[in-house]
């Protein structure tokens, strides 16, 4: 078994609060009084894709650090 270097884990953790405030801000969005502009809407359905790709870059970054290792 390998051990993990713990600074390898820590860069991911931005990546982590990134999604955590990405969440935060939909739910945040979804109040009534934000439901009439159309900007809101196109930023709803497009966070589902942004944080796919957040979850892509830190694939990618676990790759990278296993490799490293």
């Amino acid at each position: 078994m390998k051990k993990h270097k713990k600074s390898k884990e820590l860069m991911m953790l931005p990546l982590l609060l990134v999604v955590i405030l990405m969440c935060i801000g939909g739910h945040f969005i979804l109040q009534p009084s934000y439901q009439d502009s159309a900007l809101i809407e196109y930023s709803l359905a497009a966070l589902p894709f942004a944080m796919f790709a957040v979850v892509i870059i830190a694939i990618k970054m676990a790759i990278k650090a296993d490799k490293e290792d």
